[in-house]
């Protein structure tokens, strides 16, 4: 299958790795066929999500892992119902970045609103947390120190 992509050009892809998202993502809900591209190599960082219908849109991902982000949360039965995973380990998360403009530019993430990917499925949603809890420990030579707020 071809497809055109501002970012990447024109790319020829296999159907089978379409990743649909059967309500879209918010503020884009008409836009539900992407395409998972990353960069060359054993451990890519940043991944893209390019939309296979507006050729414009393009998401940079990450997997929140390598931020040290991990979640807790519980789909409701319709989520469940729409990704159909049968095994935890087909679960992929990602969190969409975005680059603010302040005095000091940044890369940050959207952390009340990662992406569940069913991965063997390739279906895909948005959730969208309205409480995101943060557990951060700091370690000092011979004590150690937890910190537990909400954001």
């Amino acid at each position: 299958m071809e497809i055109k992509s501002r970012f990447f050009g024109e790319q020829t892809i296999d159907p089978s790795t379409i990743i649909n998202f059967p309500n879209g993502i918010p503020g884009f809900e008409d836009q539900t066929r992407f395409k998972l591209f990353h960069q060359e190599g054993d451990n890519p960082l940043v991944f893209w999500l390019q939309s296979l219908d507006d050729e414009a849109l393009v998401f940079s991902v990450a997997q929140p892992s390598i931020f040290n982000i991990n979640y807790n949360f519980a789909l409701n039965d319709a989520e469940e119902a729409m990704l159909g995973i049968e095994d935890p380990a087909d679960t992929l998360l990602l969190i969409i970045l975005h680059k603010d403009e302040s005095d000091q530019p940044t890369v940050k993430g959207a952390m009340k609103s990662p992406l569940v990917i069913n991965v063997a499925k390739r279906i895909g949603l948005q959730k969208v947390l309205t409480e995101v809890e943060q557990s951060i420990t700091l370690t000092e030579a011979s004590n150690e120190i937890n910190v537990t707020g909400s954001v």
